[in-house]
């Protein structure tokens, strides 16, 4: 496995071979997630590359840039473990450069849910993802639907800048209890690891609802509501039953939904989604 930190050392690569690529952008501190990703990506793709970078344009004033987790000898040797031919490792200066300010704003699907409680966030994402698909130039990425809003966006982006790069949307690797997995989960407390699967029971319930032939947006988020209020330590941000293509929230009878919540445990927050009516989002 070759790891490079320079843009000019991945273009080289990319030049050396024209076999299909498969890119898995991360910010680290890897876990199962990440890794049926690059698996994902060994299926289809004669080769794989992935990135390591904690982006801090996609990081709020308030949020938690400087103790986000970090470990990148693990993280490298994960990788290898799992066949990846290139990581690419840049530093802030390397991605950004001095006085950066061109930026990739997504208009009406990056402003609910996510994009109206973590303001700047998709625009970050947006800028540093348009930049990695610019020097990587691969075939496909993969993404995880755990970041269900972060997918969709990517695909908005993806089509109106015509980048000739497919979209694979992954399902949410959970841990035996439900919670999904994410590098955010080693903030919780005891306690709080205790109470976290409450996010997949919430949306197991609406699942399960909607299977049996509650088709009521409002009755839908009332039964997640009432699932996470039975949980003393959960504050929850917001509940939503929204249209999996356009975000939009949905009222009345829905035939497919996007099904998501955020909530905080003590200054964790966490953040899960189901699709109702089958599939993945696209």
């Amino acid at each position: 496995m070759k790891v490079v930190q320079t843009k000019e050392e991945v273009r080289a690569w990319r030049r050396a071979s024209d076999q299909p690529l498969g890119l898995i952008p991360t910010m680290g501190f890897l876990h199962e997630g990440h890794l049926s990703l690059v698996r994902r990506a060994r299926d289809d793709c004669a080769r794989t590359a992935a990135s390591i970078f904690v982006n801090p344009a996609q990081f709020g004033s308030e949020e938690d840039l400087e103790t986000y987790p970090r470990d990148l000898p693990r993280d490298l040797g994960l990788l290898e473990a799992e066949g990846v031919d290139l990581v690419w490792t840049p530093t802030q200066e390397e991605m950004y450069g001095d006085e950066f300010q061109t930026w990739v704003t997504v208009e009406s699907v990056a402003q609910p849910l996510e994009g109206a409680e973590r303001p700047g966030h998709f625009r970050g994402v947006a800028t540093v993802v348009s930049k990695l698909f610019h020097v990587f130039e691969p075939q496909r990425a993969y993404f995880g639907q755990k970041d269900a809003q972060q997918a969709v966006v990517l695909s908005r982006m993806t089509r109106d800048l015509d980048f000739s790069v497919e979209i694979v949307v992954c399902p949410t690797a959970r841990e035996a209890d439900g919670l999904a997995m994410s590098s955010r989960n080693t903030y919780l407390g005891a306690d709080e690891r205790r109470a976290a699967p409450v996010l997949y029971r919430a949306l197991q319930g609406a699942s399960k609802a909607y299977e049996g032939g509650m088709r009521e947006a409002d009755g839908l988020r009332l039964l997640m509501y009432e699932t996470l209020l039975a949980e003393p330590l959960v504050k929850t941000q917001y509940v939503s039953v929204a249209n999996p293509e356009t975000l939009e929230e949905q009222f009345g009878v829905v035939e497919r939904a996007l099904v998501s919540l955020a909530v905080f445990l003590g200054k964790t927050r966490l953040i899960d989604n189901v699709v109702l009516g089958g599939g993945l989002l696209a």
